[in-house]
């Protein structure tokens, strides 16, 4: 027989109840210091790294045939705390991994290696030396004739866009208040002209004349009495200065092309150089390009013998494998060059690897193959191949080292905010 219960008979508490609690046992005292001193990485079935597939992800950018998996990098401490593993940034690890390896210079471009640091820091570089590094590039054109197809703003841009070889550690900001001087202003002419009957002229940068006293154009008569006003108020020649003295400014390269004057044609201006970075306008960024990588890694996953490793090798373009003698007639496919790998992914398309097992559908080749699971291909997320191309103003070493210390000098503002 079942029996109902109403609310009120099914939810009443009985007369006697009794707490659960008053069973529980009282903590003793040599169990609260062991849970106190309890550390997990003392226990000895705790590993002491991550295991193999977690550090590959830590470690590494996986490049499948579609698209590239685990890119993010983890800086959190408690990330692998589960296994053991302390995750965080600490000044002495950094220390004893960082490194920075040149490869190659020739004076205007630099490729070196960056090893152990995270790409946050990488992209800052890169952001410092194309946005704040300061140098120096002509700001204003003060145009006395010109009869030539250019019109006089498309000149005037032109002729910003060309860089000076003049060090703007030498020099100082010009403000709107400031008089431009030989400390802040540096001063050019240009003055070409094509004569009738002669052919086309062109007007090459090698044309600008560095005026080290100053401008020449006169801005206000000063009448019987008194000197002429010009453009510019310099108190001595810039030539008279120890670092100009057998080391005249001028243009990075005397062959670019500002203009082509027809017969009869004719440019005569003043240009005046000033300070500036490229956070304001692109004409003073001193690199024309700052660029980065992460170093390749490619795998042989088995051996490559014969003919597949012939078809390996002709499969890439950048000549990343190469073939080596076995002996005996053999040859096997190498990784001879993997820093020269771009990613194409031709090594992973249907035309090479072990057969796979697909629906013959009609004109399919039953040959097919896929080398997917044969060659791996991955990036190094803490080790960067970074390329700096400078414009002329400054070598591309001693921009890498303007730019490490103007981050230095953001970190110790953002450091003096927060103590």
């Amino acid at each position: 027989m079942v029996h109902s219960l109403t609310w009120d008979q099914e939810y009443q508490q009985p007369d006697s109840f009794e707490p659960c609690f008053s069973l529980a046992r009282m903590v003793t005292e040599e169990e609260k210091i062991f849970a106190k001193n309890f550390n997990i990485e003392d226990h000895p079935d705790v590993p002491a790294r991550l295991p193999p597939h977690l550090e590959l992800q830590r470690t590494r950018v996986l490049c499948k045939n579609d698209a590239p998996i685990h890119t993010s990098s983890v800086q959190y401490s408690g990330a692998y705390k589960f296994v053991g593993v302390d995750n965080s940034v600490k000044l002495e690890s950094f220390s004893e991994n960082f490194r920075v390896d040149v490869i190659s210079e020739d004076g205007m471009e630099l490729e070196f290696d960056m090893i152990g640091i995270d790409a946050a820091i990488a992209n800052a570089f890169r952001r410092i030396l194309l946005a704040e590094l300061p140098t120096m590039a002509i700001e204003k054109v003060f145009v006395a004739n010109n009869t030539s197809v250019v019109q006089d703003e498309v000149l005037a841009q032109r002729m910003g866009l060309i860089p000076i070889a003049a060090d703007p550690r030498l020099f100082e900001y010009l403000s709107e208040n400031d008089q431009p001087n030989e400390k802040n202003t540096i001063v050019f002419k240009l003055h070409a002209k094509c004569e009738k009957g002669e052919p086309r002229l062109k007007v090459l940068t090698k044309e600008l004349i560095w005026l080290p006293n100053g401008s020449e154009l006169i801005k206000e008569s000063g009448g019987s009495t008194s000197k002429p006003r010009t453009y510019t108020s310099f108190s001595r020649s810039q030539d008279s200065f120890p670092e100009f003295a057998n080391n005249p400014i001028t243009p990075s390269y005397p062959d670019i092309l500002i203009a082509k004057l027809g017969p009869g044609q004719e440019i005569e201006l003043e240009a005046h150089a000033v300070k500036g970075i490229g956070k304001t306008h692109a004409k003073w960024s001193p690199v024309a390009t700052a660029w980065y990588r992460m170093l390749p890694e490619v795998i042989l996953l088995k051996e490559f013998e014969g003919e597949d490793a012939e078809k390996l090798v002709k499969a890439c373009a950048e000549k990343v494998f190469d073939i080596e003698d076995m002996g005996n007639g053999r040859k096997k496919a190498t990784v001879a060059r993997p820093r020269q790998c771009t990613l194409c992914r031709e090594c992973l398309s249907e035309e090479f690897g072990e057969p796979i097992v697909k629906p013959i559908l009609k004109g399919e080749d039953k040959s097919k193959r896929e080398w997917v699971d044969n060659v791996a291909l991955r990036r190094v997320k803490n080790h960067f191949i970074f390329k700096i191309e400078s414009t002329g103003s400054l070598p591309p070493d001693v921009l890498f080292t303007e730019a490490v210390k103007i981050l230095e000098d953001k970190c110790e503002r953002v450091i003096a905010v927060l103590s």
